[in-house]
């Protein structure tokens, strides 16, 4: 029986369990710690330790407790379950938020539906393999689904997917939001050379490797771009050997901003998401963005800007053809990155976001698990 009312927020312990302890999942958990630690609820994070994600919710107050998980299922995952099951018992959480495949995992063993749980993929686990393995990602997900009294999408695109996967839950679709003030700047960069920016992980999700594939056509169109790939990963090394003397790797960075500012066009040619973070916060930025018709792509970009801005995945000639168009026509790019800042204004404002999860929360109010109800794992 769900309670009609909402319980006092000075009464309410959140636990988010993540991992990956970087890149948008940990941006977005940062968010949402701000948020709730403003709205006066005790929040604790269980992730990996000397993360980025350990130090920026420690600096926002939230209690952090070390999980030592790593990306993949494996022989240790017995031992990850265990972990954060004894970082449960420690908090006594009203809720546990789980963030992405793994920690979604681990936390849905964990509980088995004693404490109301809310599972965030950020993309799904069967996306991301195939073969075998896909399909066992997708029998877990139709399964873990009875543990989870809410899986939350950041796309109607997401829960799509999901749903085709025979996925059966309460849903709910938060779309991803960003500071729009912390990303805002005035015109546009004013580069001596067409700059093309890439912000995310070198790995194969983001697609790198297709934009290196699609560069040479870029410069056949327009010989003085430039690209910067922002961000290392377990790729680096291979997109490094790819490359020419018109790209360069900036590594890690503490700060996208910059990046976002210095940038002509923004692209992000990725294989799959939920929605990603990074052209949303380019477009905060008042920069055009190029990224790959995937889960969430279509319901970021403004309508309009779909037929030039969003390209088949796994697609280097219609990349290159849609960035060699942009890096050519400055003024449709000032139009372009004028239209995005007002619809990231309007339609992804990360308080909306934190809102919009409180509402989630509320929701669940007074929820003492799924049917199946069974210890904590030990």
């Amino acid at each position: 029986m769900r309670s009609p009312l909402a319980p006092d927020p000075a009464s309410v312990t959140v636990l988010h369990a993540v991992q990956p302890g970087d890149g948008g999942v940990a941006r977005v958990v940062v968010d949402l710690v701000r948020a709730q630690r403003a709205a006066g609820l005790r929040v604790a994070v269980a992730c990996p330790p000397g993360t980025v994600l350990s130090a920026a919710v420690r600096a926002e107050g939230a209690e952090t407790h070390d999980w030592r998980a790593g990306r993949d299922p494996g022989p240790r995952l017995v031992r990850e379950t265990r972990e954060l099951a004894r970082v449960i018992r420690a908090v006594g959480p009203s809720l546990v938020h789980a963030h992405s495949a793994k920690a979604g995992l681990c936390a849905r063993l964990a509980l088995r539906g004693r404490i109301p749980t809310v599972y965030q993929p950020h993309a799904w686990s069967f996306e991301a393999v195939t073969g075998t393995t896909a399909s066992l990602a997708r029998r877990w997900e139709r399964f873990g689904a009875r543990w989870a009294d809410r899986i939350l999408c950041v796309s109607e695109a997401e829960r799509r997917t999901g749903e085709a996967a025979g996925v059966t839950a309460d849903w709910s679709v938060v779309h991803n939001g960003v500071d729009v003030a912390r990303f805002a700047t005035e015109g546009p960069p004013g580069n001596p050379v067409p700059t093309v920016v890439c912000v995310g992980r070198l790995c194969r999700q983001k697609g790198q490797d297709v934009l290196l594939a699609a560069w040479p056509a870029v410069l056949a169109e327009v010989p003085t771009a430039r690209l910067v790939l922002v961000g290392d990963g377990p790729d680096g090394e291979r997109l490094r050997a790819a490359a020419g003397p018109s790209v360069r790797f900036t590594g890690a960075v503490d700060d996208t901003v910059p990046w976002y500012r210095a940038a002509d066009v923004v692209v992000l040619p990725s294989r799959w998401e939920g929605m990603a973070l990074a052209p949303l916060e380019a477009m905060a930025s008042g920069r055009p963005v190029v990224v790959s018709d995937v889960d969430g792509a279509r319901e970021s970009l403004p309508p309009a800007h779909t037929s030039l801005c969003l390209v088949p995945p796994e697609d280097p000639a219609a990349l290159a053809a849609a960035l060699g168009r942009l890096l050519g026509r400055p003024e449709l790019r000032h139009r372009l990155g004028r239209e995005a800042h007002a619809h990231v204004l309007s339609s992804f404002d990360v308080r909306r976001t934190g809102a919009a999860v409180a509402g989630v929360y509320r929701d669940l109010a007074g929820v003492r698990g799924a049917e199946h109800r069974e210890p904590i794992a030990q």
